[in-house]
């Protein structure tokens, strides 16, 4: 098979389309994700209550290794790791670094270079570095848009609301949103509906999650 060379891509700005290839693959690398929870102390309890704020960006941190005489291409390992560590400048165009995405066969990373740590190993007569190891840290870059158009903010609590139209009724919406028209009990008692063949065009229910005899919880 041939062997597929990992490489880092900008993604925007001035530098845009810029492939910087790897000299030699990375010989493993490591993804951490985190999530931030509120600790609430209750008198009285035995433990705090946790509350959920927010997830946190994946990172994904690898080795990169550099060798002038291993591989002798141009260019050579200083010019390399000004290349690499450039990243981290800010750019004229988008007033922050550049976001890139870190390619290696299936691998699809999108990020900005967080972080990176060099150690030079060997040197040239001169005192250039000839031999370097770059530890790089890359942090997932999710853009505004695509976090709104594919949102992650599923919580305990999965109550909708939903207008009534012309051809509407709280049966309808209860086959539709829990696929039991008896549920529309649910939905009826969450809107403080005491008529529901009172309900007119333009009015607003509440639908709350439900779990149906089946045991599933909804709503779809």
């Amino acid at each position: 098979m041939r062997l597929e060379k990992a490489f880092i891509e900008v993604l925007a700005g001035s530098n845009a389309g810029k492939r910087i290839t790897v000299l030699f693959n990375p010989a493993e690398y490591s993804f951490d994700r985190a999530n931030s929870f509120k600790s609430t102390a209750v008198p009285g309890l035995g433990s705090p209550l946790i509350q959920f704020v927010n997830g946190d960006a994946a990172t994904l941190s690898m080795d990169l290794f550099l060798d002038d005489y291993t591989d002798a291409a141009s260019p050579d390992v200083p010019a390399r790791i000004a290349e690499i560590t450039a990243l981290l400048d800010i750019d004229r165009e988008l007033h922050a670094p550049s976001p890139v995405r870190f390619v290696w066969g299936p691998l699809r990373f999108d990020a900005v270079l967080e972080k990176v740590g060099r150690k030079v190993t060997l040197f040239r007569p001169d005192g250039s570095p000839a031999r370097a190891a770059l530890a790089c840290s890359f942090r997932e870059y999710r853009p505004l848009q695509r976090q709104l158009d594919d949102p992650r903010t599923e919580s305990a609590d999965k109550t909708k609301r939903r207008q009534v139209s012309a051809s509407d009724n709280i049966w309808l919406i209860a086959d539709r949103e829990y696929e039991d028209v008896r549920a529309w009990r649910v939905i009826a008692e969450a809107s403080d509906i005491d008529d529901p063949r009172g309900l007119s065009p333009g009015d607003w229910l509440r639908v709350p999650p439900w779990e149906g005899p089946d045991g599933l919880r909804g709503t779809r």
